[in-house]
């Protein structure tokens, strides 16, 4: 596990699917492994665990586990989606 958690015990993030901070960064981080340019959802994470959603009232912190590990980051060498923009004011 990586993370400011890492070495402390898990800790229940969604209460209705029994995900816990440890299984969220270890989801991560195989996926990170798995496929370096993959960009990873808190939906992919879910399937990667075999679960599903079902309030959605774990979101913000299951955001902020995510965010907290090293591995979410979008990997280097992802095409930009917009464009930028040019002022069009002359």
């Amino acid at each position: 596990m990586s993370g400011p958690l890492s070495g402390m015990s898990a800790m229940i993030v969604c209460h209705c699917t029994g995900i816990t901070d440890s299984e969220i960064h270890a989801a991560i981080d195989w996926m990170r492994a798995a496929d370096p340019t993959t960009l990873i959802t808190p939906g992919k994470v879910y399937r990667a665990l075999g679960k599903r959603a079902d309030c959605g009232g774990c979101l913000p912190l299951f955001l902020a586990t995510m965010q907290a590990n090293a591995n979410l980051k979008v990997p280097q060498g992802i095409p930009v989606l917009r464009a930028r923009r040019k002022d069009k004011a002359g």
